[in-house]
């Protein structure tokens, strides 16, 4: 079982996934949406993951695909993988909901705050309070986690977006009513624009000139 890739960052795509190179080869890693803001601006870097491996199959065949999700420190893999325990949630469903960073969602869980929770793509109100009824005793360390600076592993010598200015940009779009796709998308468009950006106020500037 892999537990951890080095490579290149060679292609950030539209859903919750990226391309690793590792020497000759490009492989798909799946990465939920909080890793995917923070690996937008780094494309063409070397980067280090925490992974994970699962089975996919369907209903219909045998048919077994193996999948990796990976995750910029171990203690998001940590909380992914606890996620995951909630009855009903799973693989699939926990890479898609988790949207928001780790200390957010863990300490929302603490808050038992089931509104916030129903936030996160694909989580209703029954799902969130049994998320609450499951973890909210497991997830202290999680709800005082500061992710580091900087990436175990990763180049620093190529310049670009402090991922939190992104991360706090997606809060701000949604707190303007964007749902969470739609945020994500706004986020897509402006970074192939090219254009300059250093605060979360020049991305909402981007973002809602007109025909944006």
């Amino acid at each position: 079982m892999i537990t951890k890739m080095t490579g290149t960052l060679a292609k950030v795509m539209e859903e919750e996934e990226i391309r690793l190179s590792v020497g000759p080869f490009e492989y798909q890693v799946l990465v939920p949406e909080f890793v995917r803001r923070q690996l937008q601006t780094r494309v063409g870097e070397e980067v280090l993951l925490h992974i994970t491996e699962y089975l996919e199959g369907n209903s219909v065949g045998s048919r077994m695909v193996p999948r990796r999700i990976g995750f910029l420190h171990e203690a998001e893999l940590d909380f992914f993988e606890l996620f995951c325990t909630v009855d009903k949630i799973g693989t699939k469903k926990a890479l898609k909901a988790l949207g928001r960073p780790i200390r957010e969602i863990a300490d929302s869980i603490q808050r038992q705050d089931v509104k916030w929770l129903t936030t996160l793509p694909g989580i209703g109100k029954q799902s969130a309070e049994t998320i609450i009824a499951t973890l909210r005793t497991k997830v202290t360390r999680f709800s005082l986690y500061v992710a580091p600076s900087g990436n175990e592993g990763a180049s620093a010598t190529k310049p670009g977006i402090d991922p939190k200015v992104f991360d706090d940009a997606y809060s701000a779009l949604m707190s303007v009513g964007l749902s969470p796709v739609d945020a994500r998308v706004k986020l897509d468009q402006i970074l192939l624009g090219g254009a300059k950006i250093e605060t979360v106020q020049d991305i909402l500037t981007l973002a809602f000139k007109s025909g944006a």
